[in-house]
């Protein structure tokens, strides 16, 4: 499903006029369909490309938590449905309009609030399996408010490590703009005044080549990790909502990081197949559901394997037994005997994972400034080293001036 714009002429009274409409629907073939049904006649079709402006208000966290908001407030006298096709009314600002669009024409052909707002493209997969899991519980009202904590707290983490890596990546910037712009005054200075001995003009030009090869090393370094960066940033901001990518598979094997995904992974799932199964919804569809909740396959195949598992005759417990859950978790799911067990456990696992992710995520800031230190310290250590290979240079100049003079 995705939505096309499309350039129609219709036949009217007073003369053909031309249109540009917007369809949700799976391809090119079926929009031509429900335009001939309409009895107009398709020019051109193409499929709807968001603005920057509009790309930056979608993944805006502040939009997201004002619409969910505002289906919060209008479901107390109206279905979810009905309260999102309200709000799309009653919105008056272009850029929203536009943004909003996939949800009217997913509304308008009869799909419910969730499928609506999976085709608005902008939000998580974590923040729309606890929709999910609350509208099959028939307890959306009651969800959103989770969802909205899950939005904030991704938020605040976002910051701390925005703010973080902003200030680390403002010291090694200064270190390397140095590095960079003084390095060939450094260089041809050396280069013009060599010590005159020969022992030591020797030992002089290989000083000078080992710190020629570390500041090139530093520079480098630096400006591929910056792109590296930028790249990955980039990258999670135009693919936030899909499932999988290159970039993300990249970032998944860094030790470190990938465990943090992992980690909130497991406690987006396991938060949201609890609340299906205290809403009553059949174990195997909470197990599915747990599946679409996260973008990463260790947490997918796990959930996936469980519900296999279960389909096959296994008891619920040795469904859920298996890798990646930790011992202490493991331990729980042993002795599990009813569904309202099962929820419980759930609960304490997303509290378990979503502990890990924050120390995880201490880990990671702390790692950051270690590194950078160690960083800052070879380029400060290399220009006093600089400073060293300088007074060599002076020495000898200087005895060859008092050599001549006498």
């Amino acid at each position: 499903m995705r939505q096309w714009i499309a350039e129609i002429a219709y036949e009217t009274t007073s003369g053909p006029k031309r249109a540009s409409e917007a369809f949700f629907l799976p391809t090119v073939d079926d929009v031509r369909n429900a335009i001939s049904k309409k009895g107009g006649y398709v020019i051109s079709i193409r499929p709807h490309e968001r603005s920057p402006m509009e790309r930056l208000l979608a993944r805006s966290s502040w939009w997201q938590v004002q619409l969910l908001r505002g289906i919060q407030f209008r479901a107390h006298s109206a279905s979810p449905g009905v309260a999102l096709w309200k709000i799309i009314q009653a919105e008056t600002n272009p850029r929203r309009q536009n943004i909003l669009t996939p949800a009217r024409e997913a509304l308008a052909r009869g799909l419910g609030v969730i499928d609506a707002l999976k085709a608005l493209q902008i939000f998580d997969r974590g923040t729309l399996a606890i929709l999910s899991a609350s509208e099959r519980a028939n307890r959306l009202a009651e969800g959103i408010p989770h969802a909205i904590q899950s939005i904030t707290q991704k938020r605040k983490n976002a910051r701390a490590v925005a703010g973080t890596m902003s200030w680390l990546v403002f010291d090694v910037f200064s270190i390397v703009s140095s590095l960079f712009a003084g390095k060939p005054m450094v260089m041809k200075w050396f280069r013009e005044n060599p010590p005159t001995d020969p022992d030591e003009l020797d030992k002089f030009e290989r000083v000078v080549g080992n710190l020629e090869l570390t500041w090139d090393v530093l520079i480098w370094t630096a400006v591929a990790s910056g792109a590296f960066l930028g790249w990955c940033m980039v990258s999670f901001w135009l693919n936030r909502g899909k499932k999988d990518w290159p970039t993300a598979r990249i970032v998944r094997k860094i030790p470190l990081v990938g465990g943090y995904l992992r980690d909130l992974g497991f406690s987006d799932s396991t938060v949201a197949c609890a609340r299906m199964i205290r809403g009553l919804v059949p174990i195997n569809e909470a197990l599915e559901q747990a599946s679409e909740a996260t973008n990463s396959p260790d947490v997918v195949s796990y959930w996936e394997r469980a519900n296999y598992d279960l389909n096959r005759g296994i008891h619920l417990g040795s469904a859920l037994d298996h890798e990646p859950l930790t011992r202490a978790e493991r331990l729980e799911l042993a002795s599990l005997s009813d569904l309202d067990q099962v929820a419980t456990v759930m609960e304490s696992i997303a509290d378990m994972r979503a502990a890990a992710a924050k120390t995880k995520h201490s880990l990671i800031v702390w790692l950051a400034f270690a590194l950078t230190g160690v960083y800052l310290a070879l380029a400060m250590g290399s220009a006093i080293y600089a400073l060293t290979v300088m007074n060599m240079s002076m020495d000898s100049i200087m005895g060859g001036l008092m050599e001549g003079a006498m």
